[in-house]
């Protein structure tokens, strides 16, 4: 069988695979619901996703150790995640194949020549990974603390990186140089500078993380999309923000492939880049034998990095698509153990220009995004995490914006945010208590459980609900609920609305009740006679059957002395009221009544309110709620704290 079927193969299955997984990450009963599938297994493969981890927060989450599998992998084998596993390349290999499929061989190997913007991955890759190294250099600086292992650790790397400077080719020497000494003033600056979380860490790897991307894209947009109709994933209908924004990045990144094939793997990925730097002295590697070569160019037709195998070939940059082993009428290619005979190119082609000024934009990138103060003091009250979520540095330092939170939500309350807090938080989850079919459930544990860098720690349901060993602690807060008077019907309209407190979950309920009576519009009316329960006016001033709700009654009053009784029914004229009123009273009175409606205006008691959201989910005020759910309050932050204990 022909190397390229195998890697089609290959392709195919673990795409299928990934799509198996997307749909899998749903609770439930049947097979194909989340029932011990690894849903995060790419996740987990991303060694990215696990080095940007690790120099934010000095740890590696447990599940990322399936990382060391694959760099160890790409140390032997070259980039063979980019060509044979990762299922968003898999996409634009097959998109680029089916834009140049019938095109000529001229046209073909024009297009897939090396091109010197190639190396704005690598660029990329820096971006994204510089505001993380930064963290890690001011935590080894905090004069407040003394980390030994830190240290030594830091110590360590910066010997293998000299050691690995001297042998490094001499275009990757001085950047190398320039790099540690940006770690140097940022660690100087974190020293002096305590801004409140201005000068630290920032995880942004998720952004254009290839792995995270096509997560977020499937499970928040193309799944929702295709099971509207059938149902077969998704009880009801799911809808996300950012859709729009999501799909312009993902659609964007796939046409491209009819411009240039595996346009994003070749200029854009920071996955595939540091792929490149992992591979570039791997044991195996795609190179010419020794022998005669006819020069027919069959071998760059084909090539899916554009790594230039037919002349001196750029290890760093092929995927190991082998399509030129394919191609080659001279059987010269091969993937073997010994060098190219044409000559390798194994280091990236970096400016030093364009290296320091990249490391320069990603060193003011967390600066500029934290100096409003969004960590501190400025926190916006109307960004909620999910239950379990880290406080908000750590919490930021730790989500790759995978959406796996969002898409494992029964109830569809997670959303991807949007820009309105800032790019940091972008496509990071926050919960919108209108959305999906209910608040954020009291026994749902979900989001904790699925999230692959527990920037959302997994949570029993005793610790969540403050049960047994955590009920000194008291349940975990994400927010306390607020009544907007001046829009609930009680309290602003005189309508009798209790629909907040009958949903409350908690128990004892965190909303009670008010009651109060309060005078009818034109509710005074003067009675012609009374005969038992009912009494009859002069002259149609009711609406037939208005007050025959159970809500309103007519009362009387003279003096000290009153009665009030329910309205049972009503014509245009008369009132049946549940029980008679005392004639005598009705006489002193001079026969006049009052109607009265009986109001139950919702309180929140902040100290059982978990801000699960139910009750701002089912309030019957369209559009803004007329009780909300805040921040204050939450567990994961004394902060932002409401009441002082």
């Amino acid at each position: 069988m022909r190397i390229t079927i195998v890697r089609r193969i290959t392709q195919a299955f673990f795409f299928a695979l990934f799509l198996w997984f997307c749909i899998c990450a749903t609770p439930g009963q049947i097979f194909f619901r989340l029932r011990g599938w690894p849903v995060n297994w790419f996740l987990q493969l991303d060694p990215l996703v696990a080095l940007g981890s690790i120099l934010t927060t000095r740890t590696l989450y447990a599940g990322l150790l399936w990382a060391v599998a694959t760099v160890a992998l790409t140390a032997l084998l070259g980039r063979f995640f980019c060509g044979w596993v990762c299922p968003f390349g898999a996409l634009h290999h097959l998109v680029g194949w089916i834009g140049w499929r019938a095109r000529s061989v001229r046209e073909r190997t024009a297009v897939n020549r090396y091109r010197d913007t190639q190396r704005i991955k690598y660029y990329v890759l820096l971006v994204l990974l510089a505001p993380a190294l930064g963290g890690l250099a001011l935590h080894l600086a905090d004069s407040s603390r003394v980390d030994p292992l830190g240290i030594a650790a830091a110590l360590a790397i910066l010997a293998i990186a000299v050691a690995a400077s001297k042998r490094a080719d001499a275009k990757l020497r001085r950047p190398l140089s320039l790099l540690a000494g940006l770690a140097v003033v940022w660690a100087s600056a974190g020293w002096f500078l305590k801004l409140d979380g201005v000068a630290s860490s920032a995880l942004m790897t998720g952004f254009l993380d290839p792995i995270p991307l096509v997560y977020r894209s499937v499970n928040l947009l193309f799944l929702p999309l295709a099971d509207s109709s059938v149902h077969l994933v998704f009880a009801a209908q799911r809808h996300y923000e950012t859709a729009f924004l999501t799909a312009t990045l993902f659609l964007g990144a796939l046409f491209l492939n009819l411009a240039i094939p595996r346009f994003y793997c070749r200029f854009v990925c920071p996955l595939g880049a540091l792929y490149g730097l992992l591979g570039r002295y791997a044991l195996w590697r795609v190179g010419k034998k020794p022998g005669k070569c006819s020069q027919c160019g069959l071998c760059g037709s084909r090539c899916e990095g554009g790594c230039d195998p037919a002349g001196a070939i750029r290890i760093s940059e092929c995927v190991l698509c082998l399509n030129c082993l394919d191609t080659c009428n001279d059987h010269l290619m091969g993937y073997n153990t010994f060098r190219s005979a044409s000559g390798e190119t194994l280091s990236p082609d970096l400016s030093r220009r364009g290296f320091v000024t990249s490391a320069l934009c990603a060193v003011v990138a967390v600066p500029m995004l934290r100096l409003d103060g969004k960590l501190g003091r400025n926190y916006d009250p109307a960004l909620i995490r999910p239950p379990g979520s880290l406080a908000e540095p750590d919490f930021l330092d730790r989500c790759i914006r995978c959406g796996q939170c969002a898409r494992v939500c029964p109830t569809n309350v997670i959303q991807p945010d949007t820009l309105r807090e800032g790019l940091e938080s972008l496509w990071t989850p926050a919960l919108n208590m209108r959305a999906g079919t209910s608040g954020c459930q009291k026994n749902c544990t979900a989001c904790g459980e699925i999230c692959p860098t527990a920037a959302i720690r997994p949570l029993s349901l005793d610790e969540k609900l403050g049960l047994g060993s955590f009920s000194q602690s008291g349940p975990i807060r994400i927010g306390t609920a607020f009544v907007d008077r001046g829009r609930c019907l009680p309290w602003a309209m005189n309508r009798p609305c209790i629909v907040c407190q009958e949903n409350c979950p908690v128990s004892p309920k965190a909303i009670y009740v008010k009651e109060s009576f309060a005078e009818v519009r034109n509710g005074r009316l003067e009675a012609a006679s009374v005969s038992g329960t009912t009494v009859t006016f002069s002259g149609p001033a009711l609406r037939a059957h208005r007050f025959e709700t159970g809500d309103f009654f007519a009362a009387v009053q003279s003096g000290s002395l009153s009665e009030r009784r329910r309205i049972v029914s009503n014509s245009g004229n008369s009132l049946t009221l549940e029980a008679g009123v005392s004639p005598r009273l009705v006489t002193a009175a001079g026969g006049k009544f009052t109607l009265q409606i009986r109001l139950q205006a919702p309180v929140v008691d902040p100290d059982r309110c978990i801000g699960c959201g139910v009750c701002e989910h089912e309030c019957p005020v369209s559009g803004r709620r007329a009780i909300r759910v805040s921040a204050e309050g939450e567990s994961r932050s004394r902060k932002h704290s409401l009441l002082l204990k």
